[in-house]
């Protein structure tokens, strides 16, 4: 009986030791980055307020965007005299902190760009290499809620050994830190340690999006499509406090078409992704806003049963799915084909649901069908359908 007993508070303890980093993301963590639509020297303290106003009072907030993020662009160009970080003087001339508090007074978590290395990505020697301490107790002091933790560069290289012991010792220094810091990994590619020490990890590099030249859908390096489909390769991992991240969204006029925009959102529902927005809030169309705060589309990202995947492949066309918590299914019906139209069909037994579903149009949740045998949509070039199919057995 005692050796019983032992066992299960081994299992207990190994189990709860496991999740304890990952409370912090039960499900995919939702937001807002700078990056995509500012960049590095678009943003300052007043346009970076007004994004806060704009995430409330737009309804983003109340959608579940819940983390405002500042990306690369807020510090200065050097550490102060004791290695911490400076605000930049010109953009940000009241320091972080009034920041932090004015999103918290509005509701929202508040998250920062930093760099682990000896320089940030734009070679500013403000890197957190042996400055780890100092960098987040300033978080704590600032009330920082989120930590995107870009990999960038190194002086002294960057081998995988010193890599891994970099960011294990952040993870430490963040969970000690007595305040609950959300981590985000950002080193381009997937490493096997990542759901260790991380709440979200990129599995790539950057998405194409408005600050390198405007987005892509399909048939380049970093398009919408290609980092779909390394983001969908690691699926297995993802799930229970961990997710993979194909980086931030490309909504919004950042070179996307509405269907394309309609079927990327949709991608990033199905594969449980991480949605944060990179979009300008201020300047939302009717179509955009209405996609991005989908309460359909989003329970299905946020529904915790792990990330879908793509099941089929026919010429043009493709099949996601994500199965859900309640025995439901997200479906994805995609049509790659930028010229043409596409009829594509997926039997309800290739779904693993037996007899007949009934459908509902996540897009336009008033659209409820009964079906059997099979699904069937005539698809526009870059488009697709959105697809929750439930069994009524």
């Amino acid at each position: 009986m005692k050796k019983y007993i032992l066992i299960l508070l081994v299992v207990f303890y190994q189990t709860a030791t496991a999740q304890e980093v990952n409370i912090l993301a039960p499900t995919p963590p939702m937001g807002w980055n700078s990056w995509n639509w500012f960049g590095k020297m678009g943003i300052n303290e007043d346009n970076i307020r007004e994004c806060i106003d704009a995430v409330v009072d737009e309804g983003l907030l109340d959608a579940g965007y819940e983390y405002f993020v500042i990306d690369g662009g807020w510090r200065d160009t050097k550490l102060d005299e004791n290695g911490g970080l400076l605000a930049n003087p010109d953009r940000f001339p009241h320091g972080i902190k009034v920041l932090a508090d004015y999103a918290h007074a509005r509701g929202l978590k508040f998250g920062l760009h930093t760099v682990p290395g000896t320089h940030d990505c734009a070679g500013d020697k403000v890197g957190g290499l042996g400055f780890e301490e100092v960098h987040v107790k300033q978080f704590v002091d600032w009330g920082i809620d989120f930590i995107k933790l870009d990999k960038c560069k190194n002086d002294n290289g960057w081998d995988e050994e010193i890599l891994k012991s970099t960011y294990e010792k952040w993870h430490r220094l963040l969970k000690n830190s007595g305040r609950d810091i959300a981590l985000s990994i950002s080193a381009y590619k997937w490493r096997d340690w990542y759901p260790e020490i991380g709440q979200m990890a990129r599995t790539t590099g950057d998405i194409n999006a408005k600050v390198t030249g405007g987005a892509v859908f399909e048939g380049a390096p970093y398009s919408v499509m290609d980092v779909s489909y390394k983001n969908n390769e690691l699926a297995r991992f993802a799930g229970k406090g961990y997710w993979n991240d194909p980086d931030m969204m490309v909504t919004g006029n950042q070179g996307l078409n509405v269907e394309e925009q309609k079927a990327h959102f949709a991608l990033w529902c199905i594969m449980s992704s991480p949605l944060f927005l990179g979009n300008d809030p201020r300047n939302m169309t009717r179509e955009e806003k209405g996609l991005v705060t989908n309460a359909m589309a989003i329970s299905v990202n946020q529904d915790p049963t792990g990330q879908g995947r793509k099941i089929k492949t026919e010429g043009k066309t493709e099949v996601w799915v994500k199965k859900l918590e309640k025995g439901s299914l997200a479906v994805l019906l995609l049509n790659l084909d930028s010229q043409n139209s596409h009829q594509l069909s997926i039997s309800l037994k290739e779904l693993g649901v037996r007899r007949k579903a009934i459908i509902q149009d996540i897009y336009n949740g008033e659209h409820i069908k009964p079906v059997s045998g099979s699904i069937s949509e005539e698809l526009n070039p870059h488009s697709c359908s959105f697809l929750l199919v439930s069994n009524p057995d």
